[in-house]
């Protein structure tokens, strides 16, 4: 399309006066990244080199380095079935999707706010028959014909100068926002991966649990079959008998519960992993089967910050609701608007963009609001106040990171005398048993005592597995607490596109 003459200089001069206005400062307050916590601990007690050890499955000493923390830390469990589940609840899980969304929105939000760089273009055209009123008006046409067509393409170019950064602003807090989404993402992966780990030890463990007490159960019953076989020869009373009835159904009350977590749990890693619950093929995990990390690198207690995604996304936040405030202050401030238009009209199409049809205008506007019921003044004042909101949350966010490090370290300290002091006495009712399946050949014990030996030896096996799952499921909870992305490399690099 020709434009008429003069026009493009016009424009010319327009935008060179829009880069200039373009040049004004941000108002508002610029974003600083808080400074990291001055510490060179995780707990108010400098931690052991390493934690107690036990003899048996998930007892080895569990030592702490200051080492990276590492990317896939599921995979030193040693389980290949484990590592498969969560790369699979990583790729398929709804939630993954649905934060992975969050952030391509977010992305696109503030990629379509840098458009107000740059200056709105419109093309336009019309096309009109008409009379004019020659009786009472003049006419319109330089030839002064009542009746004509009339055809007017016409381009329109507007731009608002951002001469006090509120568009700069208003991206800045865009992209901020974004980089939150990705940071969510990224704590979306480690939590996910967490608690499949979770699942698949609470899993294992139970299923120990629920052997040990079959075996109990079955112990039980075959007590209350001699008892029986004793009172009906009347060696002891039938109150014994009853008391040993009553001891079984309480015994047995405690199965259903222990089968329905473990079912629980199956459902719990077929959801995990995107599955429906009857579509999921269970993995039965055994406590055997995994590897209890030794080495637990915790990384530079001052550096959390940086590897937890929860306060990286809490200070992008902080960071938007900065850009806000300098938003809402700008919005208080004039607004210039220029605006171009050319173009061209006539009688016939093929008149268009003649000498003489030619048109053209460039103007500019200078707004102040004088009064608006103080609508402004509360959204700045409301911009600081969600400022102040996201500066508590970025802190508390913090908080809650060291703490969480400093619970699980608390825990695994806790755990493995805990596990230590289990394998004690379950070793020293495995001996006990022993002695009794000895004494009971000798004659020297009755069947009962056997049995009472057999039963304390499972309760042992018992508080054992409970010991070893919660050693295992402290030790992710720990790797998740000192954080650090998981997430796979294509997500991570169209975030930074």
């Amino acid at each position: 399309m020709k434009h008429a003459p003069g026009c493009s200089a016009a424009l010319g001069r327009a935008a060179l006066w829009c880069a200039v206005l373009a040049l004004g400062a941000c108002v508002g307050p610029n974003f600083h990244r808080p400074a990291p916590p001055r510490v060179d601990r995780y707990t108010s007690e400098a931690l052991p080199p390493a934690t107690v050890s036990a003899l048996g499955v998930g007892g080895a000493a569990q030592k702490f380095l200051s080492e990276d923390v590492p990317r896939d830390w599921w995979t030193r469990f040693g389980n290949a079935e484990l590592d498969a589940l969560v790369e699979e609840a990583l790729r398929a899980n709804p939630t993954v999707q649905g934060a992975t969304a969050a952030l391509r929105q977010a992305q696109e939000n503030a990629a379509a706010q840098r458009g107000t760089y740059y200056p709105a273009a419109q093309a336009g055209f019309d096309a009109a028959r008409q009379r004019d009123a020659t009786g009472v008006l003049s006419p319109n046409l330089a030839s002064g014909t009542a009746l004509y067509n009339l055809y007017t393409p016409e381009v329109t170019v507007s731009y608002v100068p951002d001469i006090f950064g509120a568009n700069r602003r208003q991206v800045e807090s865009l992209d901020a926002l974004a980089e939150a989404s990705r940071f969510q993402l990224d704590a979306t992966y480690l939590t996910l991966a967490a608690n499949v780990v979770t699942a698949a030890i609470g899993e294992a463990g139970m299923r120990a649990q629920i052997t040990a007490t079959e075996r109990i159960i079955a112990l039980e019953r075959e007590a209350l079959s001699v008892l029986k076989r004793e009172s009906e020869l009347g060696a002891i009373a039938e109150g014994d008998v009853f008391a040993q009835d009553a001891a079984l159904a309480e015994l047995e009350a405690t199965l259903p519960p222990l089968r329905r977590q473990l079912q629980l749990l199956h459902d719990s890693l077929a959801v995990l992993t995107g599955h429906l619950p009857a579509d999921f093929a269970p993995v039965p995990f055994e406590l055997e089967q995994l590897t209890l990390p030794a080495d637990l690198p915790l990384g530079v207690p001052s550096q959390l910050v940086e590897r937890r995604p929860d306060v990286r996304a809490a200070e992008a936040q902080l960071h938007s609701a900065t850009a806000a405030v300098g938003v809402a202050i700008a919005n208080m401030l004039p607004q210039v608007t220029i605006t171009a238009d050319a173009g061209s009209s006539a009688t016939a199409m093929g008149d268009l963009f003649k000498a003489g049809t030619g048109f053209w205008s460039l103007g500019a506007s200078l707004t102040q609001t004088l009064f608006e019921g103080g609508t402004l003044i509360h959204r700045k004042r409301a911009a600081d106040a969600a400022l102040d909101q996201a500066g508590a949350a970025y802190r508390s966010a913090v908080l809650t990171a060291f703490q969480n490090v400093a619970d699980a370290l608390h825990a695994l300290d806790a755990d493995a005398e805990t596990l230590a002091a289990a394998v004690r006495a379950e070793e020293a009712a495995r001996k006990s048993l022993g002695v009794a399946q000895d004494q009971l050949k000798l004659g020297s014990v009755s069947y009962l005592a056997l049995i009472s030996s057999e039963q304390a030896y499972q309760q042992a096996v018992v508080a054992s597995a409970q010991a070893r799952t919660s050693r295992y499921s402290d030790t992710a909870a720990l790797f998740q607490a000192l954080g650090g992305t998981v997430a796979p490399a294509a997500p991570a690099a169209a975030a930074n596109h």
